[in-house]
């Protein structure tokens, strides 16, 4: 369906909606597939209709999509499952876990062992993990706390979460205007039309036989001027002509579908030429379905951080419950040290896991990994730097190794499910782990990625199937099958060492941005067509990018050879800065690193501390000393929820800052730790069910 039809249909959602043909829409909205009406979703669920919450997810996905889309459905049909046996309604509960329950059988066979068992008890909460349910309505509210973020971090609900920012009877509008145009073109244009019909061309000189109503009384036509004049629209105002379309990333293949949008004007070709901002929902009114281009207060819906495809949920019996994100105040940010941690060797790159938001890993200039746990300040890995098969190896990689075997971790990450974590090394080659819990991790794959330096690695989805993406001092970039380790893309074209890659998804669309030490900007598709855009990024050398967490904002930070640090936010429409934050008063001794957190705040270690902007102002907002002891540009990471934040120290270790979140979630996690260690003294626990693997 072509972007005009598709915002056709949004206009006629807003139509039935300000007619109150309330089924009407939401059947539109299922059909259609193009929007996913949260507030609807949220009532048929507290209600427990769950046949119109199956029928209405259908337009959207299918329980075997994806492992966000299984885990959604799955806790469905648990609740639904869970209240009939709290009714004592056997046979409906047998119906259930026969006809709904068992496809997931096939993904974890101990857990349809272990639900079909509560079967066998006089009260399911006798089983240990249920012992907490409560009443149906409190169980319904907590479960739909868990399904808002999956649905939320569902890449199959990417940009239909929000309806368009549009004025209110827009269609109505749209109509008024063609009327209004119609009776422009008339040859004897009468002072009071008789508009009977939409169904056919309005013109004075048809014959309308009754009397034409007032103007005023018409509620399409409005006002109409003399003859000649352009009229004016009643109520909506004047006609504002839409914004100048951009073309999408589609146009520059080798076969753009014609169109008859205005070209974009300039020369060079904008980021958002592939790259469309998401509109956002109005804040103004929490329970409006459809928000109003009148509201005076519009706001950005956050998505679960760090949680951008596809990814291996656990699945438990009782419905899990996080940290939720509050609008806190200025100065509630990462000021109090909650955990100091002694790594051994400097901290060169962190990232906490996307789900479990106290699993922390951390790479270091010696080659060594390490894995905590912040919640508990155990270590619960460290793995020294060793190539795992050196004969596989290039000679080039083996002959460095000789002449010097020191190696330092350039970039770590997780994968977006956090079942993988990727290590990018100094020399020649990346290894990726498989996690699989606690102090679990097994080797994955080896890679011998890059001709020299592997600079850095991340992880994406395109065409579904998740990859590896490296880049090194070869001017080149490399798309890994994360499976098997097959190569599938060299992108070459940079004339300089790439120093990053940022991989996103928009509009259907997934790229690549990457950066290279001559501070040149390129952009990618999943093809062999080359680079899609050429820019220069402010600094012109150590470069990187990062989106916000809801995709819909786009920053960089760099440090020129200079020492000059640079933190920007791009106007993707135009490829170019839309504002400069200020802050960087002195050269830096190092390059700056940065990061981003819940939509609305940037961070950067500069100055042997920590500065904070928030992105709708480019002055400074605060500095985090964090009682001393950083490097002058310390390494930061934020866990995905925002609530902590990992910075490097000068005696190669690690503080946690936490925000009063942050605060509490730790505590939450040592009570629990106390209250699992004092149980185990007392009895013999049973083991938690496995997740979906």
């Amino acid at each position: 369906m072509s972007s005009l039809s598709r915002e056709l249909v949004f206009l006629i959602l807003q139509f039935l909606d300000e007619e109150k043909f309330k089924e009407t829409v939401h059947k539109l909205e299922q059909e259609s597939g193009f929007y996913f009406n949260m507030k609807y979703f949220e009532d048929e669920v507290i209600n427990g209709n769950w046949d119109e919450v199956e029928r209405y997810l259908g337009g959207f996905t299918k329980v075997d999509d994806n492992r966000y889309s299984m885990k959604i459905f799955f806790e469905i049909r648990k609740q639904k499952y869970l209240e009939a046996l709290d009714k004592h309604d056997r046979s409906k509960a047998v119906e259930i876990l026969v006809k709904d329950l068992k496809v997931f059988a096939s993904f974890n066979e101990e857990l349809f062992k272990e639900i079909t068992q509560l079967l066998t008890l006089e009260n399911f909460r006798e089983n240990e993990q249920l012992s907490k349910y409560g009443d149906t309505k409190s169980a319904r509210a907590i479960m739909l706390v868990e399904l808002k973020k999956l649905i939320e971090a569902n890449p199959l609900f990417r940009d239909k979460l929000q309806f368009p920012n549009l004025k209110s009877s827009r269609l109505r509008t749209l109509i008024n205007q063609s009327l209004n145009w119609q009776h422009q073109l008339c040859k004897n244009p009468r002072p009071n039309p008789d508009i009977k019909t939409l169904f056919v061309d309005h013109s004075c000189g048809q014959p309308n036989g009754a009397r034409a109503p007032s103007p005023a009384n018409n509620p399409l036509l409005g006002s109409i001027p003399k003859p000649g004049g352009f009229p004016q629209l009643g109520a909506h105002g004047p006609f504002q002509p839409a914004p100048t379309p951009v073309a999408p990333l589609a146009g520059w293949m080798s076969n753009p579908p014609a169109v008859t949008h205005p070209a974009v004007s300039g020369g060079a070709i904008g980021f958002a030429a592939m790259l469309k901002h998401p509109r956002t929902p109005s804040a103004a009114n929490p329970s409006m379905d459809y928000p109003s281009g009148d509201s005076d207060h519009v706001s950005k819906r956050p998505r679960p951080v760090g949680l951008s495809e596809e990814v291996n949920l656990p699945v438990n019996m009782m419905p899990v419950t996080y940290p939720q994100s509050h609008s806190y105040p200025q100065d509630d940010f990462h000021k109090a040290v909650a955990r100091t941690l002694s790594q051994g060797s400097a901290p060169m790159s962190m990232d906490f896991h996307p789900v479990q938001q106290t699993l922390l890993l951390v790479g270091t200039n010696v080659g060594d990994i390490g894995l905590w746990d912040v919640g508990t300040k155990e270590r619960l890995v460290v793995r020294n730097f060793k190539v795992w098969e050196l004969g596989k190896c290039s000679m080039a990689l083996q002959a460095a190794l000789v002449k010097d075997p020191t190696v330092s971790v350039n970039r770590i990450i997780w994968s977006p499910d956090g079942t993988l974590f990727g290590v990018a090394y100094s020399r020649h080659i990346v290894q990726i782990y498989s996690y699989h819990g606690g102090d679990d991790i097994r080797q994955h794959l080896e890679i011998d990625a890059h001709v020299g330096g592997v600079n850095d690695i991340a992880f994406a989805h395109p065409n579904k199937q998740l990859c590896i993406i490296t880049c090194g001092d070869d001017k080149t970039i490399k798309v890994w099958e994360a499976t098997s380790g097959t190569k599938q893309f060299t992108f070459e074209g940079h004339e300089a060492p790439v120093y990053s890659v940022c991989p996103h998804y928009k509009e259907n669309i997934q790229f690549i941005f990457s950066t290279a030490l001559d501070g040149k900007i390129k952009a990618w598709l999943y093809d062999n067509l080359g680079s899609r855009v050429d820019y220069d990024a402010p600094g012109h050398w150590c470069t990187t990018m990062a989106y916000s967490a809801d995709g819909s904002r786009l920053f960089s930070c760099g440090t020129s050879k200079d020492g000059e640090s640079h933190l920007v936010e791009w106007n993707e429409s135009e490829g170019a800065v839309k504002r400069t934050y200020q802050g960087f008063r002195k050269r830096s001794m190092g390059v700056v690193q940065f990061d981003t957190t819940r939509n609305r705040f940037l961070a950067a270690g500069d100055e042997f501390v920590i500065k904070i902007w928030d992105m709708d102002n480019t002055s400074l907002l605060t500095t985090i000393e964090a009682d001393g002891g950083l490097p002058a540009s310390p390494r930061i990471r934020f866990n995905k929820e925002g609530t902590l934040l990992a910075v490097s120290t000068v005696d190669n270790g690690i503080k946690v800052l936490a925000n009063a979140d942050g605060v509490r979630l730790l505590r939450t996690l040592e009570n629990r730790s106390f209250d699992a260690s004092r149980s185990a003294s007392e009895t013999v626990t049973k083991p938690l069910i496995n997740p979906l693997t």
